[in-house]
């Protein structure tokens, strides 16, 4: 290019010579350069606008005949339309096969702007949700998906978690909706039918509930006939007593068992939406860590509260007991004897946090993950010996379900676990809230 131009420059120049040349010969140099400089400008001027009719031609119009300059100039813009030719054509193919295999997907994909208006959708989407490119496309998805489930969920704004609920066009089936935030707050909607999970789930259950509401007449006979005969047994016959009696501590272990599963089924089920009442948990954890002194025994744990009592949040007060009994129970159960136990209640910026920090045993962190997990065990020789039902932590995840919290463990083996209970900002009950509720 640069060459072309230094060429149409001496050729430029060379008219200019031949014009003065040509001016000075007749006596008038000025008119004559003049008259050469305004003659070249107009043939500039032609050739700019063959240019512009050529460019606004479209891409497909050949490019106009031209040498020196504008003919590097015209062959350069028809190489790079021609590669944009190229590279749109590519863009399109991909779109086109990325719009195919996204329509094979049984699931619903949708994609949604960041002001919350439908800009795509596979098949999937309008089978499962009803849509209609005529008429929806630019719509807002709330005003499409008015379930009061969703709308919460979707405006919400945080999509670590799902939403699953029964679909409006297709009775019997449920869907489940998980949001990812993409670019510049657009977001991803996939939707899929998880029906047969649901309700695999739900009569599993429903088991659960069934069989431990019914185990607990024959243990309730069990325990019963065993206390009595205990009670009449004399000592003649030591083998058969101490029989009885580890018949008793099974019973016992079983009953606990089944009030753990009776309990686990009924936060499964509850309702979280139930009205959450303020909670004095400093008043609470001191009873829990007066059930952990007397519990300890011949252990003797120093046991430590380090409580603001003046912390109050929005809870289930049942709920909350349980799940801090499971906790500092733990605790007392793996932590060796004249152990250290300190039990926190404090907040923060963050929020309001409960800890159960021991220097016991400790857990490997291959095991973190799954300990919330129903029955899982870490060590099946040490829960065999502390008699635990393996529900414990389990249940502590589905109070804090419902409370809106999470559970955070942070555990090295041979040093020591903390466990801790987070709950959000928005669960803090107000000075004012809680000098009411006290005149009440």
């Amino acid at each position: 290019m640069f060459k072309e131009w230094n060429l149409e420059l001496n050729q430029f120049l060379i008219l200019l010579a031949i014009g003065a040349f040509g001016g000075w010969a007749t006596g008038y140099p000025g008119w004559s350069i003049a008259l050469v400089s305004v003659t070249y400008s107009f043939w500039m001027l032609f050739r700019a606008r063959d240019l512009i009719r050529w460019l606004r031609s479209g891409n497909d119009a050949d490019a106009p005949e031209g040498s020196g300059l504008w003919g590097a100039l015209y062959d350069h813009l028809f190489q790079q339309q021609k590669q944009q030719r190229l590279q749109i054509n590519n863009l399109h193919s991909i779109i086109a096969r990325a719009q195919q295999s996204t329509n094979a997907i049984r699931d619903a994909v949708i994609v949604v702007d960041r002001y919350g208006n439908l800009e795509w959708w596979n098949e999937a989407g309008s089978h499962w949700l009803g849509l209609k490119t005529s008429t929806d496309q630019g719509q807002p998805i709330t005003n499409l998906l008015r379930d009061p489930r969703f709308v919460r969920f979707f405006n919400r704004g945080q999509f670590d978690g799902t939403l699953e609920i029964p679909a409006v066009l297709h009775p019997g089936v449920v869907l489940q909706y998980q949001v990812t935030a993409f670019g510049d707050g657009e977001r991803l909607l996939v939707v899929r039918d998880v029906t047969r999970l649901h309700n695999l789930e739900q009569m599993r259950k429903d088991f659960v509930a069934n069989v431990s509401h019914e185990l607990r007449t024959p243990l309730t006979v069990i325990k019963g006939y065993l206390e009595t005969f205990l009670d009449v047994m004399s000592d003649s016959n030591p083998q058969l007593k101490r029989g009885l009696g580890q018949m008793q501590l099974q019973a016992q272990r079983m009953e606990m068992l089944v009030n753990d599963l009776l309990l686990l089924s009924r936060l499964e089920t509850e309702n979280t939406a139930q009205p959450m009442k303020p909670v004095q948990v400093g008043r609470l954890l001191k009873q829990v860590f007066s059930d952990a002194q007397a519990l300890n025994g011949d252990k003797r744990h120093n046991i430590q509260l380090d409580l603001d009592e003046s912390l109050v949040i929005f809870g289930d007060e049942n709920e909350l007991r349980s799940a801090f009994s499971n906790l500092v129970v733990n605790a007392v159960k793996y932590t060796p004897e004249q152990g250290n136990i300190l039990i926190r209640w404090w907040a923060d910026p963050d929020g309001a946090h409960m800890a159960v920090q021991d220097d016991g045993v400790g857990i490997d962190a291959k095991h973190i993950p799954r300990l919330t997990e129903r029955f899982y065990r870490a060590d099946q020789s040490r829960h065999a010996k502390t008699g635990g039902t393996g529900l414990g932590l389990a249940i502590v995840k589905h109070v804090l379900i419902h409370h809106g919290a999470h559970l955070d463990i942070d555990s090295t083996p041979g040093e020591g676990s903390t466990f801790t209970c987070h709950f959000p900002r928005k669960n803090i009950v107000d000075a004012q809230t809680t000098s009411r509720s006290a005149a009440c």
